[in-house]
């Protein structure tokens, strides 16, 4: 059986009747192998207690932000850092509500604020606390900040009420945060290329023909995709986006460019072709700037079709490949025609004519059609692009694992 050795989880541990399920949570993990550094905030010591955390995880645990003795060993940021993933078991109300606006008053949220790894939150609380609108928004918002959900579970609580609100199972929390780490080291020894952008054709040196995509979606999966542990290159036409540290960005301007950095870029296992790439370009750009004039014609010609050249490239195939349709009108239809024609095994389409997705918006609604199965669609709802790049991600992972 696969184990988690050399795997390193952050449990945080809020206040609630649940955290002293976390106990077992910590034994499971412990069990396995896995390396555990546990956070109490205050409340939560009301409920468990350092020593009998600390003996069941053999590791540090953490209560105080403002502790010399802490701050000494370990900072929040390098703390952050340390973790491959971490785990807020149980996420009470009140931790939901912080965190979703973003705040660091203690070493539980400052840590969470601080951390570029994958957060799992375990919610539990009553009934009516869950089923409350502010909590429903306050969980929309952390989706769409990438946080993963685990649970919570229909049953009787401790209040003596019954309905929504129980944490999950222990054995349920293990189950999926080591599935994912599993697949995390799986993909570490995978490559994953990711276009994205428009590009620009220029017809002199000051104008050029481009289009309206802003890039948003192709960054999202590239973050995603390092975040499950690919080894991510992002090959990105001209946007004012920022990028993590750890994905590789080539930034280029034209189709010609774009074509170039990828094939230099492969073999890849998995390519997503998510650029918004010129279909045409100038046959001859004029070396100096047009003077305004009465008239202006301009020839155009076919760029290299990029996803094409890919996907039928017999000895540098990647693997997994992906393209984008975007379209203004029989969605579905062009994007199947574009399934066939360029030979790649996954379309994802969007509609770009509604102004509340697609190029500027941060939303986008998307169907994907898969080559292996025939007349197999799935609609991924309007969602937040972070989302969408992390619903696409899963079913790579899925996929390739």
């Amino acid at each position: 059986m696969e184990n988690l050795l050399n795997k390193k989880i952050l449990f945080i541990i809020c206040g609630g009747v649940s955290a002293y399920k976390s106990l077992e949570s910590i034994r499971l993990f412990r069990k396995n192998s896995a390396e555990i550094k546990t956070i109490l905030t205050q409340s939560a010591k009301e409920f468990v207690t350092p020593l009998s955390i600390a003996s069941l995880s053999q590791g540090k645990v953490y209560d105080d932000l403002f502790s010399l003795e802490n701050e000494a060993e370990m900072d929040h940021i390098s703390l952050s850092r340390w973790a491959d993933v971490i785990i807020v078991a149980p996420a009470t109300a009140n931790t939901i509500s912080k965190l979703s606006q973003g705040s660091s008053e203690d070493l539980a949220s400052t840590v969470i604020l601080a951390s570029n790894k994958q957060v799992f939150l375990a919610p539990a609380m009553n009934v009516r606390m869950w089923e409350h609108q502010s909590t429903k928004n306050n969980l929309k918002k952390l989706r769409e900040y990438g946080y993963k959900i685990i649970g919570p579970v229909i049953g009787d609580m401790a209040c003596g009420e019954f309905g929504e609100g129980k944490m999950s199972d222990p054995q349920d929390i293990f189950n999926l945060v080591k599935n994912f780490l599993i697949n995390q080291t799986k993909n570490k020894k995978l490559k994953a290329l990711v276009t994205a952008g428009p590009t620009n054709e220029y017809i002199d040196p000051v104008r050029f023909i481009t289009n309206k995509s802003s890039g948003k979606q192709g960054y999202e999966i590239a973050k995603s995709l390092s975040k499950r542990g690919f080894d991510t290159t992002l090959i990105s036409g001209p946007t004012n986006l920022k990028i993590d540290e750890n994905i590789n960005l080539i930034k280029v301007e034209t189709t010609e460019e774009m074509f170039k950095a990828t094939q230099k870029n492969l073999p890849t296992d998995i390519a997503v072709f998510s650029a918004a790439v010129g279909d045409f370009k100038v046959i001859k750009k004029n070396h100096n700037k047009i003077k305004k004039q009465e008239e202006l014609i301009i020839n155009l010609e076919k760029n290299i079709d990029i996803l094409n050249y890919i996907s039928n490239h017999n000895s540098m195939r990647p693997k997994l490949v992906v393209g984008f349709a975007a379209e203004t009108n029989e969605l579905n239809k062009n994007a199947i025609e574009k399934l066939k024609s360029k030979n790649c095994d996954w379309i994802i389409a969007n509609d770009v004519s509604k102004k509340d997705r697609g190029f500027d918006s941060d939303y986008n609604e998307v169907t994907i059609h898969y080559k292996n199965f025939k007349n197999k669609e799935e609609k991924l709802s309007l969602k937040k692009k972070s989302e969408i790049s992390e619903e696409i991600v899963d079913r790579i992972v899925t996929q390739i694992n």
